[in-house]
């Protein structure tokens, strides 16, 4: 049975071919702006879970495979936030968050595909609590200038050259990257699948 990763994040497909996996991968094209917009009063969770089952519902399903969608952002100070997006956005969110913590939130959605048909699905959402560092003005602005943290949940990465201003984290690292291995392997259960037949 194959895997197939609705999500064209780099780092989530090194995570999980560090964990034994090949996925095919398949980018859904979600428009994550308007689906959030359209839920009514959600708790983070539930919105980040939202935008993971898009994502892997989107995308073209094989005949007999394993769907996994994922989506994270940063939850601060009450507020959840994606992708930056630009270099503005990015430098406020790093003056915002630097010296304190965040918790970043990881939905996940995993759909087992029989016949060409969805027979079993189970969603859930992983939170890591994030200590911030506090990058020198000159730091800050050289890793904003590389483009990395434009195009990442929160601004921040904990496996590239973001690594280099994060204190720590309590809780799963690899939700932090993008797609948690042991709530993925927990979720492929439900479905019925066990991660070692994936390998």
């Amino acid at each position: 049975m194959r895997l197939i990763l609705a999500s064209q994040s780099p780092a989530r497909l090194s995570v999980l071919r560090s964990a034994g996996i090949e996925p095919v991968v398949r980018v859904s094209g979600v428009d994550e702006d308007a689906l959030v917009e359209s839920l009514e009063n959600p708790t983070p969770e539930e919105t980040v879970v939202a935008l993971s089952a898009a994502k892997a519902e989107a995308i073209e399903h094989d005949d007999e495979c394993v769907v996994v969608g994922c989506d994270s952002m940063l939850l601060f100070e009450g507020e959840l936030v994606g992708k930056p997006g630009t270099p503005e956005v990015a430098r406020e969110r790093w003056h915002r968050v630097a010296g304190k913590s965040g918790v970043l939130i990881t939905g996940h959605t995993v759909l087992r595909v029989s016949g060409g048909v969805v027979t079993g699905r189970a969603s859930a959402a992983e939170s890591t609590t994030v200590r911030f560092g506090t990058p020198s003005e000159e730091e800050l602005e050289a890793y904003i200038a590389t483009g990395e943290p434009l195009h990442v949940a929160g601004g921040f990465t904990i496996d590239g050259l973001g690594g280099w201003f994060i204190d720590g984290i309590d809780g799963d690292h690899t939700s932090v990257i993008g797609i948690s291995l042991s709530l993925t392997r927990r979720l492929l259960g439900q479905v019925g699948v066990s991660v070692s037949t994936l390998w």
